[in-house]
This record gives C-alpha cells, sequence and structure tokens, in this order.
C-alpha cells in the first residue's frame, strides 16, 4: 500500500459489527500496518452470517463506523468486507467442505452474488463503496495464522455469534472451507433453557463464568444466578455450568472434525488446531479442542499489525484485523469499487481468486 494511504476493513458479524482504518507507515523494519481508529456496535440485522434485517445492519454499520473515523481522524468512504464462508457451497447438510471439482463453488455464484448485492446496498445506504470482498476464513486466516503454520498444514476454526467458519491451510494456501450453523448463541440459549435466565444473563453469565471443560473447574466453586422470575439469586455449583456449555462445544468440535476426516486432510494438520472467535474465549476451549481433534491446539490471536494493538488483541478481532490485512496487501491491484453494475464480474473475480488457493 502506498505510503500515507489509509485502508479500512469491516466485519458485519452476526453478534458485532466493527470496523478498523488502519495506516501504512515506515519503521525500522521496513514498514508496518498500524491501527489508527475502531469502531464497535451490536449488530442485530443478522442471522447465522446472512443479513436479514437491512435497517438494522445500516444503523450498526454507521455506528461503528462513525466511531472509527472519529478515533483515527480520517474520512471513511471504501471498506474492504467479508463474504461468509458458508456461501463457498450449497449444502450443507451434505458436508460443508468443497468438492475438489470445484462445482459446488461454481454452481453457488448466483448466491455469492446475491450476498454481495445486499452488502453493497447496507453499505451503500451508509454513504460507502466496498472495494473487495475477501472470504471470512481466509481473513481470518491472515490474522491468526504464521506462514509456517500455513505451509506445513493447519485447521483454522472460527467460532462466532451464530456459525463457525472452518478453514484448512496447506502449502501456503487455503485448501478446504465451509462453515456449521452454530455458534456462540447455541452456547448461551443452552444456558438460558437450562438455568431458565433471560438471553441478556445467560451470556453474561457464560462470558464471566463460563466453562468449556467440566474437568478444570473446581468442585467447590460456585456461581449466582438471577432467573426470570425477578427472584433473590441462587447460588448452583460452577460445575453445572460447566455441564451445560461442554457437551455444546463437544458437539460443534466434533462435527467439524468429520468434515475434516470427510476432506481428507486430517493427517496434513502438523501446525494442529488454531481456534478463534469471541467463543473461544471460554475457559476450557483449546483443552476441549485438543481433546476432540488429537492434534495440539491453540488460541488464535490477530498478529502483524501496530498502532492500537492491544485494543484488537483479542480472538473477537480476528476477522476484521484479517480483513484490514487483506485491504493493505490487495489495494495497490483494486482498480474501482464493486458497484451494482459490476458486480457479478466482480465477485467472479474474486471467487477465481479464491479457488485458485483452494485447488
Amino acid at each position: 500500500m502506498p505510503k500515507n494511504n489509509f485502508v479500512v476493513g469491516l466485519d458485519l458479524g452476526t453478534t458485532k459489527t466493527c470496523c478498523l482504518v488502519g495506516k501504512f507507515e515506515d519503521d525500522d523494519s521496513g514498514g508496518s500496518l498500524q491501527i489508527i481508529g475502531m469502531g464497535s456496535a451490536p449488530s442485530a440485522g443478522l442471522r447465522r452470517g446472512v443479513i436479514v434485517d437491512s435497517d438494522a445492519t445500516v444503523d450498526s454499520l454507521i455506528r461503528a463506523v462513525e466511531e472509527a473515523e472519529l478515533m483515527a481522524g480520517v474520512k471513511v468512504s471504501t471498506v474492504y468486507t467479508g463474504m461468509a464462508g458458508g456461501l463457498v457451497q450449497p449444502r450443507i447438510s451434505e458436508g460443508f467442505g468443497i468438492d475438489q471439482g470445484g462445482l459446488e463453488v461454481e454452481g453457488n455464484l448466483q448466491g455469492m452474488v446475491s450476498s454481495a448485492e445486499t452488502i453493497i446496498q447496507c453499505t451503500t445506504r451508509a454513504g460507502l463503496e466496498v472495494a473487495e470482498f475477501c472470504l471470512e476464513p481466509i481473513a481470518s486466516g491472515e490474522s491468526v495464522l504464521s506462514s509456517q503454520e500455513k505451509q506445513v498444514g493447519a485447521l483454522l476454526v472460527d467460532l462466532g455469534g451464530g456459525t463457525s467458519d472452518i478453514a484448512i491451510f496447506k502449502d501456503g494456501v487455503i485448501v478446504h472451507a465451509g462453515v456449521l450453523p452454530l455458534g456462540g448463541h447455541q452456547i448461551t440459549n443452552d444456558i438460558a433453557l437450562g438455568l431458565r435466565l433471560t438471553q441478556v444473563e445467560a451470556e453474561r453469565l457464560k462470558v464471566r463464568r463460563g466453562c468449556a471443560l467440566r474437568a478444570l473447574v473446581k468442585a467447590d466453586e460456585t456461581i449466582e444466578v438471577t432467573g426470570v422470575s425477578g427472584k433473590g439469586p441462587r447460588v448452583l455449583s460452577r460445575q453445572v455450568l460447566a455441564e451445560m456449555i461442554e457437551p455444546r462445544v463437544d458437539e460443534i468440535f466434533t462435527l467439524i472434525q468429520r468434515e475434516v476426516i470427510k476432506s481428507g486432510f486430517q493427517g496434513l494438520l502438523s501446525a494442529g488446531v488454531v481456534i478463534t472467535g469471541g467463543a473461544t474465549l471460554l475457559e476450557g476451549m483449546p483443552e476441549l479442542a485438543e481433546w476432540v481433534f488429537e492434534i495440539p491446539a491453540r488460541r488464535g490471536f490477530p498478529q502483524g499489525v501496530g498502532g492500537l494493538r492491544n485494543v484488537v488483541n483479542s480472538p473477537r478481532y480476528a476477522t476484521v484485523v484479517g480483513l484490514l490485512k487483506y485491504g493493505a496487501r490487495n489495494s495497490s491491484r483494486t482498480r474501482s469499487p464493486v458497484r451494482e453494475r459490476n458486480i457479478y464480474d466482480k465477485v467472479r473475480g474474486s471467487m477465481r481468486t479464491w479457488i485458485k488457493d483452494l485447488f
């Protein structure tokens, strides 16, 4: 990216909309991407990674971008944004891996164009242009995986609010991608039903005291919960909470493991599994992942950026940091923004790039 130019990553997530403004600056190592602005707003317009309420999406988008603009002191006009990993395959019920012939990818071009049209309609209403789309698993990999991990073979699992993305990297490129329609919201819902809590209280309890592996919780640890009736708090064993979380997380990891086996890459993951996304902040997540996948596991934190890196130093920002890095790396070849009149060719061109990596 040319000196003194800005690049913007925009992640339209099921739980939150996040915007990052970056600037390329020289340093002693020859140059680095500095994050100079960040904005985030709760998202209510997406379900399982797909826009279902345009008005709500535009509202959260505007709020996130305005906050990032204020912090960065610049006006945002063009963004790099993501496209859900599940759009590269249309038949989740038959497995969410990509057929090696590429027919499923090409066959779902219209679905990807339709999704891109909806995103562009929302960004246009917010006064923004989309420079380019990036497949979200590719963006997350750009953010949390090292070049060596991509080379020797790594499984990336990105647990979001409504979906869990999967990407397998080998020989430096992504070779398999897909999505599972389960994520952190399902964990929250299990807690709400099991303990008769509101969704808000269940989410709070999950984040503050949740654990994905019961064996890590001491027998004498307790939690206080307030039910929907509004009565005084109940005191329960923290192991009860873990017993509600562990089966759902185990289910998600087990379903992903089945698809990894189907992909044929199971024995080629020398770097192990890297889990990222907000839901992976739960205690016990890496340990349970290591047990299910039977390979080393770690949490994936964004890397390779400066500036406000401490602000985004969390798995919950993996995708948006990846979109920012993708934009910085590809801005020199982005000739024109994606607009309705050229959207088909733009998306098809992006797919060719992804397919080149995938096959």
